[in-house]
This record gives structure tokens, sequence and C-alpha cells, in this order.
């Protein structure tokens, strides 16, 4: 029987804060319970907005947490070439394509059709709205021409396609324990649209890159919070296009900040580091996001 592995992948584009330390050392607990291995991935492959200075204090903070992981880690921004033969893999099967709408553009393309049919646009399930279809019906000869010209595109996933080739797709979630069989989630992929799967900045979007990562990394037990949940849908049909294992999956609750929703850096939520220094210790952290 394999050795479990469990990751924790932060993105350096800011602190980590409660939420953050919830995740890493529910994984570490997982790992030691488990008798598994812990590793950490910087996702990074944003090179927009990923900064040197935010992964050493990550580190720095996974370090004060008492967190023993593998080195070195890994880093998205060294793996180009394993993201562009995912997506050669996908291009084969025929089931990417060039976007090139831009936000205006989308805004006012279904602007349009709500206007036309008088219903609302589908939207995804973090809210926003699905991608139109105008690139996927464009000619390869004038997507082409758009690209030779310098409009900026993303590639993205043909949905329909791509789930007609996988067929019906599920995957196990689990409870804090990871014991037992896990309860079956039926997948529903088509409810996001055309994902991205790269962009102008980015070799790889969040969804391809995650799957690619966990398979090269062997990872078996995807411990991750709530708000990722749904986006499993995606991951598991990426997973079964590309040949790649289905590991477990347990989505842990989130830590909500004052005004209800879940802490996030960009709305400056308090970091670990302001913590520490304020003389808040690793038992007082633990306390605050519900560990023993």
């Amino acid at each position: 029987m394999s050795v479990p592995v469990f990751r924790f992948a932060p993105s350096p584009n800011g602190p980590l804060h409660l939420g953050h330390a919830l995740s890493a050392l529910l994984n570490a607990d997982m790992a030691t319970e488990a008798g598994g291995r812990m590793l950490v991935r910087i996702e990074d492959v944003d090179v927009t907005r990923a900064r040197p200075e935010h992964e050493r204090a990550i580190l720095s903070d996974l370090d004060w947490l008492g967190i023993a992981y593998e080195r070195p880690v890994r880093r998205q921004s060294d793996h180009a070439e394993d993201y562009a033969a995912a997506l050669d893999h996908l291009a084969a099967l025929g089931l990417i394509y060039r976007s090139f709408l831009s936000r205006t553009e989308i805004a006012a393309a279904i602007a349009a059709e709500e206007a036309q049919s008088g219903r609302a646009w589908p939207r995804d399930p973090d809210g926003a709205p699905r991608y139109p279809d105008i690139d996927r019906h464009r000619s390869a000869e004038e997507a082409e021409a758009l690209a030779a010209n310098g409009k900026p595109f993303a590639v993205r996933l043909d949905m329909t396609k791509a789930i007609h080739l996988a067929g019906p797709l599920s995957w196990q979630e689990f409870g804090d324990s990871l014991h037992g069989p896990g309860e079956t989630i039926i997948a529903d992929p088509a409810a996001w649209g055309d994902v991205v799967l790269a962009g102008k900045f980015t070799p790889a979007a969040y969804h391809l890159a995650v799957v690619v990562d966990d398979a090269l990394q062997d990872v078996t037990d995807v411990v991750r919070g709530r708000d990722l949940y749904f986006a499993t849908s995606v991951h598991r049909l990426l997973q079964t296009l590309l040949g790649l294992p289905a590991p477990r999956y347990h989505h842990h609750r989130l830590i909500l900040g004052p005004d209800g929703g879940k802490l996030s850096k960009s709305k400056g939520a308090e970091g670990l580091a302001a913590l520490r220094a304020a003389g808040s210790t690793v038992a007082d952290v633990r306390r605050m996001v519900g560990l023993p």
C-alpha cells in the first residue's frame, strides 16, 4: 500500500492568515495520523501577483507553526513544461480553443443576450457569468488572424465536448479522519462552463495546474477549504481527460471574518505574522481555528 501524501499549496500573493493556518495544520495533522508525507507547494504560476518576499514569509510562518514538510518545495513557476504538455494533450483531443473577448466585450455580449431572451445569463458556482460561446464557434482561420494581430487571448476548455468524452464523473469526499469509504459525490463540471486553462501571463490557470501538480507529486489526499468544493468537478474532469489518478478529498470548514465571508488577503485579513508580533502562540492559533 502506498504512503499517503498530503500537501499545502499557498499562493505567494500575500501573508498567510488564520484560514490558511487551519488548512496547513489540518494537512499536517492528518499526514501525521496517517503516517504519511507532508508537502508544501508554492502556487506562483501567476507571475503578475507572486512575490518572493511573500514566499519567504509563508515558509517562515509554516516553520513557526511547527509544520514539518519535505524540502525542497515545488514552485509552479519552475514547471511550465509540465503544463504545456497537458495542454498539448487536450489540444490533440480537440478540447481547447482560444478566447479573445475582453471583460467589456463579455459584459456587452451577455447584456445583449439577456435583453433578447428576457432570461438571466447562467453563472458558475462562484457567481461569475459563464463565458459566452462566441469564440468557441470562431473558425480556425479567424482565430489565427486575431492572434497574429496581437489580440490577447486565454485558452479555454470546450466543456461540452470534454464532458461527452469523459462520461459520468464523481469523487470521494471524506470527513475529518479520512477513514472509511467516504461519500460518493457526483461531479457537475458543466456548471462552470468553458473554464480558463491558461492565460496571457500564466502558462496554466489554477484548474489545470493543480491537477497536474497533484499527479506529479503523487498526492493521495487533498485537504482544502470548502470554497473549492465545487471546483472539484472540474478537477475530476481534467484528471480523467489527462489520464491522471484521482485523490481522495476533504473540504474543510472556512474561517469567517466579521462580515460573515471567508478570510481573504485582498480584504486585509490579519496575517499570522501580525498575530506572532502581538504575542500569540501556536497554541493560541490552534485554539482560534478550532483545533485541539
